[in-house]
């Protein structure tokens, strides 16, 4: 990757080209594992562990996904130790996504970094941009929530299913709705 490489602009949260030629063979690559991986058979948990450590570029060995699972790079997205996918999920990795330790995230939950302008003339020119999500430790993200660009979840906190999380949630809550708002405080956010 070179000075000023559009991998690098989407990284940094900057403009970028997505049709860039190192980004569509990023993205292949990342289709092509994610594919294989919602292939296999569920008792081949070898083979399952080795794609994501290949998705992810590095070994996930104590995490864990269950297909199908799908993403833009996977190159981009860190887990934690004992951080468990459920079936159905999908993080759009045009920002880095950090998953911290002991996150559970429910079936068909969205993650979402990428950013599209609201000027229609720099959609079509195919510019793009994004945010990195932070998820912290002990989080549990209930079935079919939305993640959108540049949120935190705070450690501890619990997700409602169904929730559209627009803004940073506090560690130690249970937050819910759409838009995601705080319900109420919870115990020790470490337990």
């Amino acid at each position: 990757m070179s000075d000023g490489s559009e991998r690098e602009k989407m990284l940094a949260g900057a403009d970028y080209d997505a049709g860039d030629a190192e980004l569509l063979a990023l993205r292949q690559r990342a289709r092509r594992l994610c594919q294989r991986l919602n292939a296999l058979d569920p008792a081949d948990t070898a083979t399952q562990q080795a794609l994501t450590a290949e998705l992810l570029g590095v070994d996930s060995s104590d995490a864990f996904i269950t297909p199908p699972f799908f993403c833009d790079y996977g190159l981009h997205l860190k887990l934690g130790a004992r951080a468990y996918f459920n079936a159905g999920c999908t993080v759009l990795d045009v920002a880095p996504v950090t998953i911290g330790e002991h996150v559970l995230i429910g079936p068909a939950v969205q993650i979402y970094t990428a950013l599209h302008p609201l000027d229609a003339r720099r959609r079509r020119a195919g510019v793009e941009s994004g945010a990195p999500v932070a998820i912290g430790d002990d989080v549990w993200i209930g079935g079919a929530a939305v993640i959108c660009p540049g949120v935190t979840i705070g450690a501890g906190a619990v997700i409602g299913a169904g929730s559209v999380v627009t803004r940073d949630v506090p560690p130690g809550v249970f937050a819910a709705g759409n838009p995601c708002r705080v319900i109420r405080r919870l115990g020790d956010a470490s337990a």
